[in-house]
């Protein structure tokens, strides 16, 4: 996924701010990187290939002048990794700028209609449609909010984008269908971005936007619209604190700062809702079927759980890898439950299952990490790991709460919630003695094998899914 972050505020130095967005949003991957920003009502846009620091030590995209912008990291799909096919792209008139998360899956179809009316293409990406048609609307005296309005419901497949326009230099546009997008405001700033850990410490105020609204910030003043383009008003959450921590403090990289948090992320996971766990564990057992909806390493804690649930509860699901779940949603049904684990809550296939499995009926239970999320608000029950920030791409401490939440809810179904939640609290103890005991082991051995070319994990029963996450993160 790529990451988007949009800011204004009355403060002139907008760039920078932007900058420190994408930087906490380097750990979603990325190949390229830019900025663009209105400075005395012209556009300003500096892009390149490469890390942030790398685009930045050429462009100097923290110093770029303004007090709004947009910013972005692209994972390559539509077209090669390239300058011309960094975000943000522009309009014909260089005064409209887009950034895009998602897939326009008709973009050939209007790209070749803007071809047809003289629209000069730069790039070979799907989102350089965008500004273009938001183009030909606002030359028809439309303003922005009203030309995002009319173009997006041409817009076919998954999108979350942000759009400034030098006509109208005070204000970002977004909008979203399919890819997630949230809003936050301070006193005298508004941001959106794609995530929320890109707006850490700035914001008092935290909003979902929900699909087909449409978001108009100024520094002043945020409006929600409808896909009518009625204007609607929203219900604003506390970020979470512990979400405002995505540095590494004395660690040199995350990952290892995320090992050595288990012992507290596994402690804070025994600190649940018990008459929620009860709930949805009667749930699990009336089902007629139960099936859990994961990809990665959530699908592996999700096998774990399989076993959990026969030995401890007596219950029998199904792990259904999220890309294949589809083909398999002809047989839900209102007696089915569905568990889909996903740490993000963002995850894209498993969404695509869980919407399907509520169009026939079924009951969702959601196993996420990260506050606001989309797969949150598709859920009938949501249960949250208590992670705080994972930024390492392999998943440490989020995998191993999401072990305890299956052993919880096990145990839950056999009315034994406080003995596990016990047991949990003490585990986490015995996690830190082990962590202890073998960190300088772990080290030697580390460098003894991590050359190696080929590494077998051999394990059986409960043990096979602990095994291939370890071979997964091999790879």
């Amino acid at each position: 996924m790529c990451g988007i972050i949009g800011y204004c505020s009355n403060n002139g130095h907008a760039s920078s701010i932007i900058f420190e967005g994408l930087k906490r949003m380097e750990y979603r991957g990325y190949d390229s990187s830019g900025i663009a920003m209105i400075s005395r009502d012209k556009l300003i846009v500096k892009k390149g290939v490469g890390t942030l620091d790398e685009v930045n030590a050429k462009y100097k995209l923290d110093k770029v002048p303004g007090h709004l912008g947009i910013g972005h990291t692209r994972w390559a799909t539509h077209g090669g990794v390239t300058g011309p096919n960094t975000h943000p792209h522009c309009d014909c008139s260089n005064q409209i700028a887009v950034i895009h998360n998602g897939i326009i899956d008709n973009y050939q179809e209007l790209r070749d209609e803007l071809l047809k009316k003289g629209h000069h293409f730069i790039s070979e990406t799907d989102t350089e449609v965008i500004p273009h048609k938001l183009e030909d609307e606002m030359k028809k005296g439309r303003s922005l909010e009203d030309a995002v309005l009319a173009v997006a419901p041409r817009l076919r497949g998954s999108y979350a984008f942000l759009a400034i326009c030098t006509k109208e230099p005070d204000r970002i546009v977004g909008t979203r269908k399919g890819s997630p997008l949230v809003i936050g405001l301070g006193p005298h700033k508004a941001f959106a971005a794609s995530d929320s850990m890109a707006l850490a410490g700035q914001i008092d105020q935290l909003y979902m936007l929900g699909e087909a609204e449409i978001a108009v910030l100024t520094p002043d003043k945020t409006t929600f619209f409808d896909a009518t383009g009625k204007e609607i008003h929203k219900k604003a959450t506390k970020p979470a604190m512990e979400w405002n921590e995505s540095d590494k403090g004395d660690y040199p990289y995350f990952m290892l700062k995320e090992i050595m948090e288990q012992p507290k992320t596994l402690m804070a996971a025994s600190q649940q809702d018990k008459e929620l766990f009860i709930s949805v564990a009667m749930d699990i057992l009336r089902a007629d079927q139960v099936i859990v909806t994961a990809c990665g390493s959530s699908r592996y804690a999700a096998l774990v759980g399989r076993y959990l649930f026969s030995s401890i509860g007596k219950k029998f699901c199904e792990v259904v890898m999220a890309s294949e779940f589809q083909y398999f949603a002809d047989s839900l049904g209102k007696n089915t439950l569905v568990i889909a684990v996903s740490q993000s809550g963002e995850t894209l296939d498993v969404i695509d299952g869980v919407k399907l499995a509520r169009q026939s009926g079924a009951k969702i239970v959601s196993i996420v990490n990260r506050p606001q999320s989309l797969l949150g608000e598709l859920s009938h029950h949501v249960i949250y790991l208590n992670c705080g920030p994972e930024i390492g791409v392999c998943a440490t401490k989020s995998f191993l709460n999401q072990l305890a939440v299956f052993y919880l809810l096990s145990f839950s179904m056999v009315h034994s919630f406080d003995m596990a939640a016990d047991n949990i609290r003490k585990v986490s103890k015995q996690v830190a003695k082990v962590i202890e005991w073998n960190r300088e082991g772990i080290g030697r051995i580390a460098d003894l094998y991590y050359k190696s070319s080929d590494c077998y994990y051999i394990a059986r029963g409960i043990n096979f899914a602990i095994a291939s996450e370890g071979s997964m993160r091999k790879r």
